[in-house]
């Protein structure tokens, strides 16, 4: 078998001969039946998959049902943040990705919705088809696990692991990582004696040291997007826009201001002018926009598939939470990246501080 290869996943370059070989790890009922998941029990960690390389994951579709046997159907409906996906890469000390299930298939608040994008899909019926495309290349050893912190129920899940095997590693592909982040809420300030007008847009930034951070890396890599979510605390009838922060990326331990360096969050999301409408293209979109006055719960996805940030030593993403960081709303994120390993080790918040707020 030849090695990762040069083509592309374009259409222009489906023709191209390759010399791979596919695999997959699926939950198939093994006996020729039917009943074709994997039950995971709570408090329970789940192997999915355990792939001897070199190779490259190059697709992860999975379902999950909770089991309402004898209990309500609201009871730890919010288990899209209690089911963890952890992967880790050539037996590494620390895992690569550790998120919560729906936020790292693209959505926050543990909810799932209907949407498409270039990486990242969740399908009929109601967003509960995940699907991912990004590629994950491995020299030696790649383990995907289920981890589940649920409390009281059971979940019934369903899933395929794709990959590809070849030859000999290239020593020029990096790994992929991935890694949730949460502040709830974030550090604003008073209102006090302003007024709305000078509440949302007054004030100066001249630092980046209170931003939201949605990543901090070390080492050789790029970053290839953020999922982020907004859960909007502000409780007022005056113009309640959430979203005048900036993104500021700083690369390799630049100072302030960053040559990466924006002017609003709808503005780093690809759209425009304090939007509350569902979008989603390959590359950015809204899966939940929010209710009215953009009160409530807002998920945003930015993939830079063309245009990826590389950092050769380090790279710390961040936004404001409001211009000059002055609101005080839940936010959280999902960041997702290549880089070389060792990394800095992935840690993910306790199960108790990843509980969405009631709306």
């Amino acid at each position: 078998m030849a090695g990762y290869g040069d083509f592309g996943s374009s259409l222009r370059d489906l023709p191209r001969l390759r010399a791979t070989r596919r695999g997959r790890v699926s939950s198939w009922d093994t006996s020729g039946g039917n009943q074709d998941n994997v039950r995971v029990m709570p408090g329970e960690t789940r192997l999915l998959a355990d792939i001897t390389g070199p190779g490259v994951i190059t697709h992860i579709w999975c379902t999950v049902a909770l089991d309402h046997v004898g209990e309500p159907v609201e009871l730890e409906a919010d288990y899209l943040r209690r089911l963890v996906l952890r992967i880790t890469w050539d037996d590494q000390p620390h895992p690569a990705v550790l998120v919560p299930l729906g936020d790292f298939f693209g959505v926050g608040h543990a909810h799932s919705v209907n949407f498409s994008s270039a990486p990242l899909q969740m399908s009929p019926q109601d967003g509960k088809g995940f699907n991912c495309w990004f590629a994950m290349p491995f020299a030696g050893r790649a383990r995907v696990e289920l981890i589940s912190e649920m409390s009281v129920k059971p979940v019934t899940f369903y899933f395929y692991v794709d990959y590809e095997s070849y030859g000999e590693a290239d020593p020029e592909l990096a790994y992929f990582h991935a890694q949730w982040r949460r502040q709830n809420p974030t550090e604003g300030v008073p209102q006090g004696d302003q007024t709305n007008e000078e509440f949302l847009f007054g004030g100066h930034n001249t630092d980046g040291a209170g931003n939201f951070v949605m990543l901090g890396a070390e080492g050789r890599g790029h970053y290839v997007g953020t999922v982020l979510n907004v859960h909007n605390l502000r409780e007022t009838t005056e113009w309640n826009w959430y979203g005048e922060g900036d993104d500021m990326f700083f690369i390799d331990g630049e100072p302030w201001p960053p040559r990466l360096h924006g002017t609003g969050t709808e503005d780093y999301f690809n759209t425009a002018w304090c939007p509350n409408q569902e979008f989603h293209g390959p590359y950015h979109g809204i899966t939940m926009p929010g209710g009215e006055n953009w009160s409530g719960q807002v998920s945003y996805y930015r993939f830079h598939i063309e245009d990826p940030i590389v950092f050769d030593r380090s790279i710390k993403a961040t936004i404001e939470h409001g211009h000059a960081n002055k609101r005080s709303d839940d936010v959280s994120s999902t960041a997702y990246w290549y880089q070389t390993l060792p990394a800095l080790p992935v840690t993910l918040a306790p199960v108790e501080e990843r509980i969405p707020r009631p709306l």
